[in-house]
């Protein structure tokens, strides 16, 4: 575990300025938050980001489809009476955050956001200063060791793990190295949670593109602080073995239950699904 900092129920704790954001080793946090347009990233960030964008530049439209999957994902849900949300790799705080959209279903929602970035941190402050923000708390941890995370005792505060709990590892696991067993990092996070919780998950791949693309993705990230790895879609299907799909299943996240049947058919290179805990 990083430095104990955290804040919940939208009021900052003292707080450290972090101060290894580490500007000139590109963040996959930072990248994604370039290609969603947001202003939170450094040269090296860019560049890594303009790698992709010289062989997929319509990376920036897929990152976007990626958000709107999750913010289907939460309401859906949340729609389904959870009320306790758990996002690992968050990510820097855009507009539509998990807590934005379970609130908006039910105010009573709590929301832990986990995430290993400092950067990640210092922005989540700001946005958790003020009022608003029901209950809230963010949290620096690190997805590769689930066991700290679930026996944390501020997340053991924040979330009942008795109870139902929305589990959310979006667009994270294609960081992880199969060497760390992505796979049993999920499942050691997912028996850890009561029956009646949910999973929402999307992951990268290359099954969508020629075999030059995947190898140029892992490239622009060679330098990054996590690696890439694009998965095919049995080695995704692996992550939600143990749960009940929700239809329409394992499938491109726009054509997760669109909502605009045209954005339903944009370029994604990965697959989304949400599956919950019998």
């Amino acid at each position: 575990m990083a430095e104990n900092t955290s804040w919940m129920d939208g009021t900052a704790e003292d707080f450290r300025p972090p101060s290894d954001l580490r500007p000139d080793i590109p963040h996959p946090a930072r990248i994604y938050n370039y290609f969603l347009g947001g202003k939170d990233h450094f040269p090296a960030d860019r560049a890594a980001a303009e790698q992709v964008l010289a062989f997929a530049p319509a990376t920036p439209s897929a990152a976007r489809a990626n958000r709107a999957f999750l913010q289907r994902a939460v309401r859906y849900v949340a729609g389904e009476g959870i009320t306790q949300f758990l996002d690992i790799g968050t990510g820097i705080p855009t507009a539509g955050n998990t807590h934005e959209v379970a609130q908006q279903v039910d105010p009573a929602v709590k929301v832990v956001y986990i995430d290993n970035d400092p950067i990640v941190l210092a922005h989540a402050r700001a946005l958790m200063a003020g009022p608003g923000h029901g209950a809230t708390t963010v949290l620096q941890a690190d997805l590769r060791d689930p066991k700290s995370i679930l026996t944390d005792p501020r997340v053991r505060e924040a979330i009942d793990l008795d109870q139902p709990v929305a589990l959310m590892l979006v667009a994270v696991l294609h960081f992880v190295d199969d060497e760390l067993d992505p796979h049993g990092i999920v499942r050691t996070l997912l028996d850890a949670l009561a029956p009646g919780s949910f999973l929402i998950l999307s992951h990268a791949t290359g099954d969508f593109d020629p075999p030059e693309h995947s190898v140029a993705g892992k490239a622009a990230y060679q330098k990054a602080a996590a690696q890439v790895s694009p998965r095919p879609y049995a080695e995704v299907l692996r992550f939600f073995e143990g749960v009940d799909l929700v239809e329409p299943g394992l499938v491109a996240p726009p054509k997760w239950r669109p909502e605009d049947p045209e954005a339903a058919e944009a370029w994604t290179p990965g697959y989304g699904a949400v599956a919950r805990k019998s």
